[in-house]
């Protein structure tokens, strides 16, 4: 397949390879002369289209021509804007497709640490939080130290550096403290080490409070500026946090304990066709399985967002769906910043013209389930099915709130590739097979093979046979096998 119409109301065509000026292109009786050199992922023309009228993709307008537009034409940021303004009201208009999702029948498991609270862990590492940057290089010195150690039946040690609690105000300071809280709290954590400096506003008496209650034996504090040797202090708090994890074993647990993030970045025009529907596929059967699904990234809701309003489970959750993308435009307003700007340019380079575009390939990643809930920046995800996280639509920012919402892994469908993981395993879906075969260091996983003539269902049960192996620890990620495990935090107000 060289080329595809996606919806019958579609304006046009999206590439699937390479184009030079010249190459014909033959589809529904008619003969498309190639003007200039287009590549793969981005869109031709179906027919022409004057100034002000609506281009449409995935059956949806993605944005208004700002200069004519004849059959044929490459159709990108020259001669396409984006076709929305400021805030908007909204209609509730319920989906009643999105409510008849049917759990499956055929119930599937996965090997997991059970825990003390009731949940369930992945992966049975430790972890050592610092509750300020100011400390970072201590957290990564007294991690090196317990690596070398080797304790039995850990997966390893790890810290997540990061710039803040200290000098924060107001809800700075409170979505720092939640979203370490939760993940001191994490499952795949199996003992946590809270390593604070001891001026801080984020001070670990303060941040024991945001903790509520947590397991002594697994959780250890150390305030290094009272620690007489805080290296010889830390490392003793590891082997004992060790001592306990060892005789965690996995045993068998339904799917249903599974909670998994949604991500996409590095997009190009492929991924609203392959890997975003695929993921948005897997989603559907891991609720289906009673699982729970997290999606964040609210920018790149911005121009889809009736879509996932309209699958709100009932009004409450539809008016929750409204304030936060209201809000996080309000935000966009506020910094005196363009509610509606283009894509980054690697999303331009690899075809996507707008910021609708970008958007109704993005929600994609939700299936077609309920929308059963909507979590707050830094908060944590309590029903099963699928909930919306505010967040913004930074891959780092994104992917640690999806880790402190309770997700166990996180699926990042990517055009263009990106090496980082957050803190949980995070699973690299090519929307392309060349990126795939090109960055083999990077990508867990090919959705590209969807337009090579792979079924949808077939790789949607591949996905998911993936995810429950990653998470018995059968299989690993790249970014584990690399080390690259990060944290970074959201910030709107002022440092002192």
């Amino acid at each position: 397949m060289d080329y595809m119409k996606i919806h019958p109301n579609d304006d046009v065509l999206v590439l699937l390879r390479d184009y030079q000026q010249g190459q014909s292109i033959q589809f529904d009786g008619l003969d498309f002369v190639i003007k200039e050199d287009i590549a793969r992922g981005h869109k031709l023309a179906l027919h022409d289209v004057s100034v002000g009228a609506k281009v449409h993709k995935y059956g949806f307008p993605i944005g208004v021509a700002k200069e004519p537009i004849k059959a044929g034409d490459w159709v990108h940021t020259h001669n396409v804007q984006t076709g929305l303004d400021g805030t908007l009201e909204y209609d509730y208009q319920p989906d009643q497709a999105a409510a008849a999702l049917e759990k499956s029948l055929a119930t599937k498991t996965f090997q997991g640490f059970k825990r003390k609270n009731g949940e369930v862990g992945i992966r049975n590492e430790l972890w050592i939080i610092n509750t300020v940057g100011c400390i970072n290089k201590t957290a990564e010195l007294v991690a090196k130290l317990g690596n070398q150690e080797g304790y039995e039946n850990i997966d390893g040690v790890y810290h997540f550096p990061h710039p803040f609690g200290c000098s924060q105000l107001g809800d700075d300071l409170k979505h720092t403290q939640a979203i370490l809280s939760n993940l001191v709290q994490h499952p795949n954590a199996a003992g946590v080490l809270v390593l604070g400096l001891g001026c801080e506003n984020n001070y670990i008496d303060l941040f024991k409070e945001t903790l509520g209650e947590y397991e002594v034996e697994r959780v250890k504090f150390l305030s290094v500026q009272e620690a007489e040797d805080e290296l010889v202090e830390a490392t003793d708090l590891l082997a004992e946090l060790a001592e306990v994890a060892k005789a965690d074993a996995r045993e068998e647990v339904p799917a249903s304990y599974l909670k998994v993030g949604l991500k996409c970045g590095g997009s190009d025009g492929l991924s609203g066709i392959t890997a975003n529907p695929l993921v948005g596929a897997f989603s559907d059967l891991l609720i289906a399985q009673g699982g729970s699904t997290i999606l964040t990234e609210v920018p790149e809701m911005f121009g889809a967002e009736t879509i996932l309003m309209n699958r709100a489970k009932d009004k409450e959750v539809y008016q929750s769906i409204v304030g936060m993308v209201n809000g996080f435009k309000e935000y966009f307003i506020r910094h005196n910043q363009v509610v509606y700007e283009n894509p980054s340019p690697g999303n331009k380079k690899g075809g996507i013209t707008t910021l609708e575009e970008k958007s109704l390939g993005c929600v994609q990643k939700g299936g077609f389930a309920p929308v059963n809930d909507v979590l707050p920046y830094g908060g944590k995800v309590t029903k099963p099915g699928l909930s919306l996280v505010e967040g913004p639509g930074n891959d780092l920012v994104s992917v640690t709130a999806l880790s402190a919402a309770g997700a166990h892994i996180v699926l990042f469908t990517t055009g263009r590739g990106t090496p980082f993981g957050g803190p949980v395993p995070t699973v690299k879906i090519s929307t392309n097979s060349h990126l795939y075969e090109r960055k083999k260091n990077w990508i867990d996983f090919n959705a590209g093979v969807l337009v090579e003539g792979k079924a949808m269902e077939e790789l949607a049960e591949d996905l998911l046979d993936y995810v429950l192996g990653l998470a018995s620890g059968e299989v690993t990620t790249h970014n584990e096998r690399n080390g690259f495990k990060e944290i970074a935090l959201f910030k709107d107000g002022v440092i002192l």
